[in-house]
């Protein structure tokens, strides 16, 4: 996701009244975008033979509106749908779960000012994440400062981990630091005379993107290739036609991007009127998103690595009916966001069974001491809450992005290389 904070104004959202999931919007416009809460609870809360004193309130914040609201929806369908489940099974120790739900427009000091009402307001029993390493930092802070448990499903920039907080979980397999191993893994496993020579590198100036992009270059020029590009970019380049034109001349064997959301297609676009094709393509995220084929033209994925936290053909316990439970209650597939906070329920709600009770620093002791099955796997954490692991390794091929590592995940035995010029029309 991206960590843009250059974000337009956009009307704020009034909350929800009562059970229901539709509202109006009001016009006007603040300094920063102002968000109003949203309060969704799900259908069935008050299922016979629940007990305990009324709902347990689950809050978070969310960029439901602003730059990242396509890819903040999708997330909270993911715990929607995780919620739904849970109640539809009894609730968490008894009662039914509630969500509360503000809008921050993704803009980080919203974000601290929400989680802070959500805590001192509206005295929620138990807090989720939210999107991106940007608007996880203040979140996480004011959890940590009010000694609240914190699953996060996105948000992987090392930095998060470096702060000392011992309630902050990180709910995929792996963060930055690791987001490269099993891309050079398979790089480093290939003859010697088969390695790229040369690379470029280019990446968003973003959190969770520019320190993974430092980590292939470490380990890449161990590896013995020469970097003869390198650029950061703002979030806001939308046009990536000298950028492109100036990695064609430096004429790369292999390209890495830092990319976010739609930048990772507005380059190979920018490349394909070039024509200029490497050998070898990596991006972080920008692949996985369901408007990329469509973006780069569906040929032109062919042959295009990317690393994720989520698959939906992985073959974890619980996937394959995750996909259907979501598709069925949404009318499309589920993508990585939705997954990644459905995943985050998951870890919270194994806590609370585990636990028996809401007690903060017992949910925290207890996730630091055991793993939680989730459809992105088995999940562990260190002292940190930075998980031990790995996430996958994913390639385009014939058109479906498959999983290549590890192999306890891979849905395909081959890898393409090289990747394939680009397709015309």
């Amino acid at each position: 996701m991206s960590d843009d904070s250059h974000v337009p104004l956009k009307p704020p959202r009034r909350r929800l009244t009562g059970g229901g999931s539709r509202g109006r919007w009001r016009d006007g416009f603040r300094a920063v975008a102002v968000a109003a809460a949203v309060v969704t609870t799900l259908a069935g809360c008050a299922a016979a033979g629940s007990t305990g004193s009324g709902p347990l309130t689950i809050g978070m914040s969310l960029p439901l509106t602003g730059a990242a609201a396509d890819v903040a929806k999708a997330g909270y369908e993911g715990y929607q749908l995780w919620a739904a489940q849970v109640n539809a099974a009894g609730g968490l120790l008894g009662r039914q779960v509630k969500l509360d739900v503000l809008d921050d427009g993704f803009d980080p000091n919203q974000t601290g000012t929400d989680y802070t009402r959500l805590i001192s307001q509206d005295k929620v029993d138990l807090l989720l994440g939210t999107f991106s390493s940007l608007l996880n930092a203040p979140a996480s802070a004011i959890a940590a400062r009010q000694q609240m448990l914190y699953v996060e499903p996105s948000g992987g920039a090392a930095s998060l981990f470096d702060r000392g907080f011992t309630n902050l979980f990180f709910a995929q397999p792996g963060t930055t630091e690791t987001l490269p191993d099993l891309f050079l893994a398979w790089l480093g496993a290939l003859p010697a005379d088969q390695r790229p020579k040369t690379a470029a590198y280019l990446t968003q100036d973003d959190p969770s993107a520019s320190p993974a992009i430092a980590v292939f270059k470490t380990k890449l020029r161990a590896l013995g290739v020469t970097q003869v590009y390198d650029q950061t970019y703002d979030p806001s380049t939308s046009n990536f036609d000298s950028i492109a034109a100036s990695v064609a001349q430096s004429a790369p064997e292999m390209i890495i991007q830092g990319a976010v959301t739609s930048d990772g297609a507005q380059f190979v676009r920018s490349l394909e009127k070039l024509n200029f094709s490497p050998r070898i393509l990596f991006q972080t995220k920008s692949p996985s998103d369901g408007a990329y084929p469509g973006a780069v033209g569906p040929k032109n994925t062919e042959g295009v690595f990317t690393s994720q936290a989520w698959n939906a053909k992985a073959t974890y316990p619980g996937n394959s009916e995750f996909v259907s439970a979501y598709t069925k209650m949404f009318g499309s597939a589920p993508s990585e966001d939705a997954a990644n906070s459905y995943t985050a329920g998951q870890v919270l709600g194994a806590a609370v069974k585990a636990v028996g009770r809401i007690d903060q620093k017992a949910l925290a002791a207890w996730l630091h001491a055991n793993t939680v099955d989730t459809i992105v796997g088995p999940l562990k954490w260190d002292g940190r809450g930075d998980p031990i692991g790995l996430g996958l390794l994913s390639q385009w091929q014939n058109g479906t992005l498959q999983v290549v590592a590890p192999k306890s995940a891979a849905t395909s035995t081959t890898v393409v290389n090289p990747k394939p010029g680009w397709a015309n029309g």
